[in-house]
């Protein structure tokens, strides 16, 4: 039985801001952005987003009434949860409409996290091969206004539909990993902002692809020759480029020329979007699937996970055939065709205008939001999501 993809969904906020004007507004040259670390615009959360509503917008594009028969685990990776002990995918669960008949669970591991629910998916869905699993990675990267990681900020999410027979993408069993207990990248309970050892955190991502590619040689006998692509953990879209020039001499100069190519069309979503965290890898799948027509069926594809802290995975999947019909490329055509540009001055502002913190109630105006599901205030400490299609 083969299990994986059966479909994917996407969604970001309805604001961007263009990375050539913030580069003049921050006395950078725009090059140092849209070259250096390869971001062109940076999607911008309203305060009426958050990671739920995130989330549950890039579900609801994929999933249909005979979906939410058979989807018994929903599986939330994120490290923008809204709340210490209730999981984001039971907020998720109730806004989708699933059936009550079902387990709803928050993973946490940095960028690693969808990852995660997707293993976990996966071994689920091989004890219980009626059923389907929602995963989700939904993040929003904030690291305040005139930081060094201000250029690398995003917001987004991507919905996975994990299956048998799956439609787009089986998952291979030879899968390795690697941990180790490292400060590259985190953010204490008691901080809105991430706190980052930049240099250390890149070269760490680095030497974990390395690792775990030797690993996976090793254990499997297959080399870059026997790939079509290679998809990584996008944190800004230049990171996974040099992880990939490390290893690229072992190629000849077709393979080179080949995964080069589809690299850089792996990385055309994520350019427009900036960093989603947990989504960022399969964002770039996404990316990859829908924007390269030269992809056969019977495609290998790997995937490079990372999440700061620090867990690395390197895992495979093979296309399946007529994956195309299962794909919403017009969709998110329309999606970022859509989206509203920001000037600085407007994107600062939206910045920030944050939620409180403590306990007050807030109404806030949905009608600016286009999104069909949107965070409509807090009261008693609840937040009150809407759905409305509902």
């Amino acid at each position: 039985m083969e299990i994986g993809i059966d479909k994917i969904g996407f969604y970001t906020p309805h604001q961007y801001v263009d990375m050539n004007n913030l580069a003049v507004a921050r006395n950078v040259e725009p090059e140092k952005f849209t070259i250096g670390i390869g971001q062109e615009e940076m999607a911008l959360a309203p305060i009426t987003q958050d990671s739920v509503t995130l989330a549950a917008n890039a579900a609801l594009q994929i999933i249909s009434e005979e979906d939410k028969k058979a989807i018994d685990f929903v599986i939330f990776g994120t490290e923008s949860g809204i709340d210490h002990s209730k999981s984001g995918a039971v907020y998720v669960h109730k806004l989708l409409g699933l059936k009550p008949q079902a387990r709803a669970i928050e993973v946490k591991q940095a960028c690693y996290g969808a990852t995660a629910a997707i293993q976990m998916a996966k071994g689920h869905v091989a004890l219980h091969p009626e059923s389907k699993v929602l995963v989700l990675g939904s993040d929003i990267a904030r690291y305040g206004l005139n930081t060094s990681g201000e250029a690398t900020q995003g917001a987004g999410a991507v919905a996975l539909l994990i299956g048998a027979n799956p439609g787009i993408l089986a998952l291979e069993n030879e899968d390795v990993y690697l941990t180790n207990d490292i400060m590259d990248f985190w953010r204490p309970i008691y901080s809105e902002q991430a706190f980052v050892d930049g240099k250390f955190s890149n070269e760490q991502y680095i030497l974990f692809f390395q690792k775990v590619w030797e690993q996976y040689k090793e254990k499997t006998g297959l080399q870059l020759a026997d790939f079509e692509a290679i998809c990584y953990h996008l944190p800004y879209t230049k990171m996974g480029l040099k992880a990939l020039r490390t290893v690229i001499d072992e190629a000849e100069e077709q393979d080179k020329e080949r995964l080069l190519e589809n690299y850089k069309t792996s990385t055309q979503y994520n350019r427009r979007v900036g960093n989603i965290y947990t989504g960022s890898l399969y964002l770039s799948f996404l990316s990859l699937i829908e924007q390269q027509e030269r992809l056969k069926a019977g495609s290998r594809i790997g995937f490079f996970s990372y999440g700061s802290g620090a867990v690395g995975e390197f895992f495979t999947g093979v296309l399946q055939p007529n994956y195309q019909a299962h794909l919403n490329t017009e969709q998110h055509a329309k999606l970022f065709s859509s989206r509203e540009e920001l000037s600085v001055e407007q994107y600062e502002e939206i910045f920030s205008n944050t939620l409180p913190t403590d306990g007050s109630t807030i109404e806030l105006d949905v009608k600016q939001d286009p999104a069909p599901i949107c965070l409509a205030g807090i009261t008693d400490n609840k937040r009150q999501y809407i759905n409305k299609l509902d």
